[in-house]
């Protein structure tokens, strides 16, 4: 049975959809002191399938409780899906006495589940963290299936080390070349430059590709370089939609001509599903089990 969280109705529906299994109709309530209670009062059956993504503290103990709910309805093996890992970006200790809280998390899902998967983690070494099994699913080629005709396309990278997921969209789609962006600064007025490293950009439809986008600082501050550039048209992709605070509208006002996101966070931009990626890996994980 797959069980929602209340941040992941959709793609659990989906889900659901893509694997045959039924839905659970999950309930989530809060008590007069603020404490809140998830449950699933019409849980049937002894394999349960959580899927919850964490983007908010709420969230990582509204999983907990879904995770404890089922095992007390009587699930004998808890598979927990966590679209988007929150604090996956503290991997490490950035200072004495500073927690790692990737670590912490991951600490606490894995005392109620028997496997856990992810979807493009930020680091994937948060993996380590868990005392349960993982995999990790590489949902990054879906964010190709929306992409309209493109001119001459660029497909680029923040940044060095993320090439392989524009790598990943540009061979989804097809056709172009990928790149990343460099920072240069100038030794003499300290300032930063930001630029692609090789790639022309005049006249091209560019795909900025990244695995997140949380405040969107970052990003707007590469497409407005595109923009002063000539770029044609530039899109924004990510697969995790955080979009916090007023990200969009910075995105736009750089120069952004559209947003495109999966459903591992559920936004408006969300026009593709990782429910097929993440069905077929729990499908090959329910045979493997056999």
């Amino acid at each position: 049975m797959i069980v929602p969280g209340s941040s992941s109705q959709l793609l659990a529906a989906a889900l659901a959809d893509d694997t045959g299994r039924p839905l659970a109709t999950a309930t989530y309530d809060r008590f007069p002191d603020g404490e809140t209670i998830a449950a699933v009062p019409a849980f049937d059956g002894d394999e349960a399938t959580v899927v919850a993504t964490t983007d908010s503290d709420s969230a990582w103990v509204e999983l907990l409780q879904l995770q404890d709910a089922v095992r007390e309805a009587g699930a004998t093996h808890v598979t927990t899906v966590i679209p988007y890992m929150g604090y996956a970006r503290q991997d490490e200790s950035f200072a004495d006495g500073q927690p790692v809280s990737a670590r912490a998390m991951a600490r606490a899902i894995s005392t109620g589940t028997d496997r856990v998967v992810l979807v493009n983690p930020h680091e994937t070494a948060v993996t380590d963290f868990y005392s349960v099994p993982v995999d990790i699913v590489d949902a990054a080629s879906v964010l190709a299936d929306p992409l309209s005709a493109l001119t001459d396309p660029l497909f680029l990278a923040p940044d060095e080390g993320a090439i392989g997921i524009a790598e990943t969209v540009r061979d989804a789609y097809g056709t172009g070349e990928t790149d990343y962006f460099e920072k240069h600064r100038d030794r003499e007025t300290g300032a930063v430059d930001v630029s692609p490293s090789d790639a022309t950009v005049s006249g091209r439809d560019v795909v900025v590709v990244d695995d997140i986008v949380a405040t969107g600082s970052t990003m707007s501050e590469a497409v407005g370089v595109l923009t002063d550039r000539g770029a044609e048209r530039i899109v924004a992709a990510c697969v995790h939609p955080m979009l916090a605070a007023n990200a969009v509208t910075k995105l736009r006002n750089a120069g952004v001509d559209r947003i495109v996101g999966t459903d591992t966070i559920e936004r408006g931009c969300s026009v593709v599903s990782v429910a097929p990626a993440l069905a077929e890996t729990l499908v090959a994980d329910a045979v493997a089990g056999e």
